[in-house]
């Protein structure tokens, strides 16, 4: 169930808060638990037994978190039984179908067709339970008996298809016992309605320019409309998931639940290692303590930190999607981070101009390895934006970046102020305001009147 959408905002959200906070607090935790099964039951009732393979997975998980803590002398048998069930779902049901594919590829065999339909939001809570698991391996002092407050953490609704990605150390105490004032219930539904806002008013509108240029053909279009198209694919993944991710720390906030900030201004970066300490945070911090520092980090030397880098952008590709594409732009960040982290990242700080011209042409063509899965076409594209590598297709129109222009300049222009950290800083001065708070009903009205009109797109990130 999608959060920008009528069945969420008119009838899931209204009826789970209304039973949520009739409810004594001491059981709230049941209701946000009841609520999260059946928020996952409704968005997988076309395959149902996809619900069953959720609650199979944390049964299975707060289990094997028991035997780690209790059986010291085989923790470790216990933990890789975790990982090979979770990681192994993730593979069966993510990953299988890209192996076959490949493996037919390269040996020239046929297969069976194997592509199972994705349940959703398998990518994060797979991260999720491995996360606990290994915490408790670890020796943190959890209580594993506690089953329905790991529960809870493990299939909470705001962040159970697309994150933030939380370790249950975050959440431990606030679902003991957690503070709920009208104030927070308050600035929680004022970021739910900015992240509606930004979902649906910017990032789908904005989303088609880029599904104009796909349509036209990478080949048939001009350097500018290239670059504008690129640009636009930038926003609308960006302004997406950060909208995302406002959401659901807004349904957090009003259960009295502080979730992670997730993004941090990522596009005023000043180098590409800046850049992935603001994207997604979450999922960041998942790779650097799970598999990052594990590795051995950076204590090890040069080569083994290079070698610990690479593993990381390579589980980060994958992580994102199935596909070859993927694997090209992990290795292009590795590079990229790699050329910084010698030097080059000093530089970028040191003359901040610099740095932001430097991102602006990164940040675009690193979004474009991560948009366009056929190899070639990404080839295609590149010499679109760049005419001096030459290219055989020819323009359709070639000044088509007016017309497109006309159509979408000022939201190009709106949504790259959105991408800065004025508007914030305005709402946090004036975001109690009667202006504001008027102008944040008619963001939530309009945004509704768009969906009525069917301008809706599912969130990006929930593929992945």
């Amino acid at each position: 169930m999608n959060f920008s959408s009528f069945p969420f905002i008119f009838g899931f959200m209204p009826v789970y808060f209304i039973v949520y906070y009739l409810t004594p607090e001491k059981y709230r935790n049941a209701i946000l638990l009841g609520g999260s099964l059946v928020f996952y039951a409704i968005g997988t009732k076309d395959h149902p037994q996809y619900f069953f393979l959720l609650i199979a997975s944390v049964a299975v998980n707060i289990l094997l978190a028991a035997r780690i803590q209790a059986d010291a002398e085989h923790k470790k048998t216990w933990l890789m039984l975790g990982l090979v069930y979770d990681f192994g779902l993730l593979f069966l049901f993510k990953y299988l179908g890209f192996f076959c594919d490949s493996l037919e590829r390269l040996l020239s065999v046929s297969l069976p067709d194997i592509q199972p339909a994705l349940p959703p939001g398998i990518s994060f809570f797979t991260f999720q339970t491995v996360s606990y698991l290994a915490d408790v391996y670890r020796g943190a002092s959890y209580d594993t008996k506690a089953a329905g407050r790991v529960a809870t953490y493990l299939t909470m609704f705001p962040q159970l298809i697309s994150g933030p990605i939380t370790t249950y150390d975050q959440l431990e105490e606030p679902l003991k016992k957690r503070r709920h004032s009208a104030r927070l219930f308050d600035c929680g539904l004022r970021e739910f309605c900015i992240g509606l806002g930004l979902k649906v008013i910017l990032a789908n509108q904005i989303g088609k320019l880029w599904d104009d240029v796909t349509a036209i053909g990478y080949e048939s279009i001009s350097t500018p409309l290239a670059w504008m198209g690129i640009i636009a694919f930038s926003l609308q993944l960006y302004l997406d998931f950060h909208s995302y991710s406002l959401m659901a720390r807004g349904l957090g906030l009003m259960m009295g639940l502080r979730l992670p900030q997730n993004f941090r201004f990522p596009y005023m970066s000043l180098s590409m290692t800046d850049f992935w300490r603001r994207w997604h945070m979450s999922l960041g911090q998942w790779f650097r303590d799970y598999i990052y520092i594990p590795l051995g980090g950076s204590r090890e030397g040069r080569f083994r930190t290079y070698r610990n880098m690479l593993a990381v952008w390579l589980f980060t590709g994958l992580w994102h999607g199935a596909s070859w594409n993927f694997v090209l732009w992990g290795l292009v960040l590795f590079v990229l981070l790699s050329i910084e982290r010698m030097g080059l990242k000093k530089i970028l700080e040191r003359i901040p101009l610099l740095g932001h011209l430097y991102m602006i042409f990164a940040i675009p063509l690193t979004w474009l390895v991560f948009a366009i899965s056929d190899l070639s076409q990404i080839g295609v594209y590149l010499e679109r934006l760049f005419p001096f590598l030459g290219g055989s297709g020819q323009y359709v129109y070639a000044q088509d970046y007016i017309k497109y222009g006309r159509t979408y300049g000022v939201l190009l222009i709106v949504c790259l102020f959105m991408c800065t950290p004025l508007p914030r800083r305005l709402y946090q001065k004036y975001g109690r305001t009667i202006p504001v708070t008027l102008g944040l009903a008619a963001v939530f009205w309009f945004s509704i009147y768009l969906l009525h009109q069917g301008l809706n797109d599912p969130f990006m990130y929930s593929v992945f």
